[in-house]
């Protein structure tokens, strides 16, 4: 059985490398003509240097001297986009959405790690689970979340104090924001406790996966790229369970397992929901969050939808996976980020201090209320111009499902010389958005747009910005994409990020550490110490007095 698997998969790569260099040497198209670098190798093309844990160079050498649409070499010379034009954008992730679709190694990745949730679908059913879930993030609900943030920031801050009490004043703060994100997402979004966030306590199971999912999965990019579409849906769950057994990998057999855990823990919270809803107030009134949390609205509303609406359970299983995961890398790493750039920034850290106590003071409580905390201008500008500057994930990725014209909104000089004001994207070419660059164009922001300035926000942003129309869902940037499939919790995570910061600024003063840090360019961006690839950011803690 093996070596059949082996000969399928060998005559697979033999054609595939077939098709791609007959269509590379003898297929010209518009992409030919745009300016781009050379590609650094055959097989990987200009990938190698595009897309490797410290590459931020690379993507800036390539906004410096080529524009803003840019021919990349793929594997054996395929020709692909690098995209941040605003006007190009607004086609690829609005106008023409259901053209420009997530490439088949996204949708059947998300679909293995996350089962069929909103990562994992496209066109009609990926409207259909977005119109569902759409509800459960309206300002109504946050407000509703912020006692459940609240006192997860509580215990973050006891957790915090427990180490600085024993004479820990450095203190990896990625560890404790990534606890503290998955259990905001727990309790808030899943009505599930994850994490008693006190030192030493055992991991849960879930999160020790999920912290691993990422390292394991990027181990094996080639595969999960160009082998894992081709196969995902062949026969049976159990078929191909019995496929993945056979292959002798540990990497293979370690996703497998980490998927299991994932599974596993989101079936027993959605059998525990499901009980809860049959029985009623009572059993609901039981659960962590007394069932105000997403997924319990989502499964009533989902039971009480019209049939054309309503989800499968095996949808509804996807959601929660979807919404846990998303929630919490992305955004512990934004807040990771804040607290480095505040111990870069003392002067910031002690505005933003002010504020928050102030604030404190004016209520005469520990916690700030909902209207207040998001009208906080500084803290307002800080999450903004951190989510600007730095965002967490740098490049997304689009397939032209059919060829598409594409505008400009600037003119391009071709390498013939002629002025070019639209392109023709031929189908499957993959359209690497930079989410990066599109944040960072100094045409758009000015000439001080690679430096971090949260007081650019407290004033009026520049008009070639404004006239620009970028096409993303939040503040002019593509931090959060835009469009039918921008990041439905923005909102969520932006609320979470505030709750956290003004817990932490009123109690806690942050320094940099002796050791230098670097911030990995993965798929999503992760602060490391120099020379290790090991996740962390530690930083020097001590406590200050509280103003309120």
């Amino acid at each position: 059985m093996l070596s059949v698997i082996k000969r399928g998969i060998l005559l697979y790569a033999i054609s595939w490398v077939s098709w791609r260099l007959l269509r590379r040497f003898f297929v010209k198209t518009d992409l030919d003509n745009l300016p781009g670098p050379e590609p650094a190798s055959l097989l990987q093309g200009n990938f190698g240097e595009l897309f490797h844990f410290q590459s931020w160079g690379s993507h800036k050498y390539l906004a410096d001297h080529f524009g803003r649409f840019i021919r990349i070499y793929g594997p054996l010379r395929s020709s692909q986009l690098y995209v941040f034009d605003p006007k190009a954008l607004h086609h690829i992730i609005v106008k023409d959405q259901n053209i420009f679709e997530e490439p088949p190694a996204v949708i059947s990745n998300s679909s293995l790690f996350f089962g069929e949730g909103i990562l994992a679908s496209l066109g009609e059913r990926h409207r259909k689970q977005r119109k569902m879930l759409n509800p459960v993030f309206s300002v109504a609900h946050m407000r509703n979340m912020v006692p459940m943030f609240n006192d997860v920031a509580k215990k973050l801050e006891q957790a915090i104090k427990f180490n600085i009490a024993r004479g820990r004043h450095e203190i990896d703060i990625l560890h404790w924001m990534s606890r503290a994100a998955l259990e905001m997402i727990g309790q808030s979004g899943l009505g599930y406790s994850f994490d008693s966030l006190v030192e030493g306590a055992e991991p849960h199971p879930y999160s020790k996966a999920a912290k691993e999912l990422v390292p394991v999965s990027s181990a094996m990019a080639f595969e999960m790229h160009f082998l894992l579409p081709l196969v995902y849906k062949i026969g049976s769950p159990r078929f191909r369970r019995f496929l993945v057994d056979l292959i002798p990998s540990e990497n293979v057999r370690r996703l497998r397992d980490i998927v299991n855990t994932m599974d596993q823990t989101t079936i027993q919270i959605f059998n525990e929901k499901k009980k809860a809803l049959a029985e009623g107030d009572e059993a609901l009134l039981k659960q962590v969050g007394q069932a105000k949390d997403i997924m319990s609205i989502l499964m009533k509303a989902n039971m009480e939808a019209d049939e054309a609406d309503r989800l499968p359970d095996d949808q509804v299983l996807g959601q929660m996976s979807s919404l846990t995961f998303a929630a919490t890398d992305t955004t512990s790493n934004a807040l990771s980020r804040i607290l480095y750039l505040l111990s870069i920034h003392p002067e910031a850290q002690d505005r933003l201090r002010a504020e928050v106590t102030a604030c404190l003071k004016t209520h005469g409580s520990e916690n700030i209320p909902y209207d207040e905390l998001v009208a906080l201008p500084f803290m307002d500008a800080i999450c903004r111009e951190t989510l600007r500057l730095y965002p967490p994930v740098p490049t997304v990725v689009r397939t032209a499902r059919q060829d598409a014209v594409v505008p400009l909104l600037e003119p391009i000089r071709g390498r013939d010389g002629r002025e070019i004001h639209s392109v023709l994207v031929p189908k499957d070419t993959s359209v690497f958005i930079s989410i990066l660059n599109a944040n960072r164009d100094p045409t758009l922001w000015g000439a001080d747009a690679l430096e971090w300035k949260p007081e650019r926000w407290l004033s009026p942003l520049p008009q070639a910005l404004q006239d620009a129309h970028v096409p993303g869902i939040y503040s002019h940037l593509m931090t959060f994409l835009g469009g039918g499939r921008a990041c439905i919790g923005f909102k969520f995570s932006q609320l979470e990020m505030k709750v956290v910061l003004s817990t932490l600024i009123s109690h806690f003063r942050f320094s940099l550490s002796d050791r230098e840090i670097d911030w990995v360019m993965s798929g999503i961006v992760t602060p490391t110490v120099k020379g290790s690839l090991q996740p962390q950011l530690p930083l020097r803690v001590e406590l200050v007095e509280m103003c309120a």
